[in-house]
């Protein structure tokens, strides 16, 4: 009996093993041999081949050559954190440098393939087989893949070897040393470090993408403490670190320039979060003034407007204000609307939609208020906008500006944080009461602005709309 046990179950183990292929097994293929492979394309051939093929108005540019086309580049991207989903990021150049004949540029490949880093590792050199590929722009990048009529679609697992090959050399990356205002679209889909960075204060308190309104990435303002420019640091919500505070200090962090899924922003994408350093426990956040919030407004006026005696489409001016631009071409203006994002009357409007600015700052500063013949001194105002997108707007303040509008920069401006102001996903045709934000804890003269700060977007940037502004005192 125990004989013919055995015999089953040896019996078992054969036909079990007999139904398993071989490659089921297989490890990972980890060996590196020289591919004796020269490239004879750089990616600016590739490049202007997809800008001819816009010009013949084609989307797409198909290689189709009978004679093989080769690139060569190095993997700059990671699938290992779960930051990146099928596909590599690759660049021409191992560090910074860029001429006029081969400049610095970079590449997407859409491949239907996971855990691509067990063997595609950041800093391995590559060289990419073009023939039977096509390149486009996809979600704002350039993309290589598979033609699928004016699409590109991923390369299948069957053949991604074929058409990615491995070279022994790999490298350390050396990352280009950059600011979020000198980014340009050439920089995209390659290794940038950004240096005196901080998460802007309003997303500090919150993870990388662990949010519950975090749907598909986690996006999270990065401000530089040098020019104030900003960019937005994206997080895939299948991350393995996603649900990890953001860094609190400031520093340097290196990751990928891309666009986000809607082609609507910049944004900022690391590997790991092994690529931030940010070691420096002093941030830069302006000073802030709270006072809280008041349980009442005097009926004592020190400053009012509705601007009602503003001319609609005209900058808005008189009555004490500065309208300055600081950045930009865009100022405030006089803006009257009674459709569906209706102003109240004739409103104050700011917005950077469709500029061409890359970066659109606007001041609209009240005349010096003298907070010391008073008490119990109130501000109160209402704003509403046209989906603010990566714009902002921002109450400050400011205890030393002469009052000359070249010196708003050099003056020293904090923030009022008690006051509400409207919010990307409040609804764009309402209007948002500020509250009875309390100045009683003020003394001696003050002037207070409303900061609008513009992405940058070139076809989706914010506008926001603001009125009634109140400044009260308890007679």
């Amino acid at each position: 009996m125990s004989l013919n046990k055995f015999l089953s179950f040896f019996t078992m183990l054969i036909i079990i093993s007999s139904c398993v292929e071989d490659t089921d097994f297989e490890l990972p293929n980890i060996t590196v041999t020289d591919p004796n492979i020269t490239a004879n394309m750089t990616f600016q051939n590739v490049v202007s081949r997809y800008e001819q093929a816009i010009l013949n108005e084609n989307a797409i540019a198909v290689f189709d050559e009978d004679q093989e086309l080769f690139i060569e580049g190095y993997i700059i991207s990671s699938d290992k954190a779960g930051n990146f989903f099928k596909e590599l990021i690759i660049q021409n150049k191992v560090d910074g440098s860029s001429d006029a004949n081969d400049p610095r540029l970079g590449f997407n490949i859409s491949i239907n393939v996971k855990g691509l880093s067990d063997t595609f590792e950041v800093g391995r050199k590559v060289y990419i087989k073009m023939n039977g590929l096509a390149v486009s722009v996809s979600h704002g990048v350039l993309v290589i893949g598979k033609q699928s009529g004016n699409n590109i679609e991923q390369i299948q697992a069957f053949e991604y070897r074929d058409f990615i090959i491995r070279d022994p050399e790999k490298i350390t990356l050396i990352p280009k040393i950059t600011s979020v205002e000198a980014l340009t679209d050439q920089d995209k889909n390659t290794f940038i470090q950004l240096d005196n960075m901080q998460i802007h204060r309003h997303d500090i308190v919150k993870s990388y993408a662990g949010e519950e309104s975090d749907e598909f990435d986690g996006l999270r303002t990065l401000e530089s403490c040098d020019d104030g420019g900003n960019i937005m640091l994206q997080t895939s919500t299948f991350a393995d670190f996603k649900s990890l505070q953001v860094p609190q200090n400031k520093g340097s962090i290196q990751g990928i320039f891309s666009r986000d899924f809607g082609d609507d922003f910049n944004v900022f994408i690391i590997n790991s979060t092994t690529d931030i350093n940010f070691d420096e426990q002093e941030r830069c956040d302006p000073i802030e003034l709270d006072c809280g919030i008041a349980s009442a407004v005097g009926n004592g006026v020190l400053f009012k407007d509705d601007f009602e005696t503003q001319s609609t489409g005209s900058l808005i001016s008189g009555n004490g204000w500065t309208n300055y631009i600081e950045a930009g071409t865009q100022s405030w203006e006089a803006y009257s609307d009674d459709g569906e994002n209706s102003s109240l009357g004739v409103s104050a409007n700011i917005g950077s939609y469709r500029s061409g600015d890359l970066s659109s700052i606007a001041w609209l500063v009240t005349p010096e208020i003298n907070f010391d013949n008073h008490d119990g001194e109130t501000l109160t105002f209402k704003t509403s906008n046209s989906f603010s997108d990566g714009s902002d707007l921002e109450l400050f303040y400011s205890t030393d500006w002469d009052g000359i509008e070249e010196n708003i920069t050099g003056a020293t401006w904090g923030i009022l944080p008690a006051a509400y102001i409207i919010q990307d996903d409040d609804f764009f045709g309402g209007w948002y009461s500020s509250g009875m934000v309390d100045l009683s804890c003020v003394s001696g003269t003050m002037h207070i602005a409303f900061k609008y700060t513009g992405s940058g977007k070139e076809d989706a940037d914010g506008t926001y709309e603001l009125d009634e502004i109140n400044i009260n005192y308890v007679e």
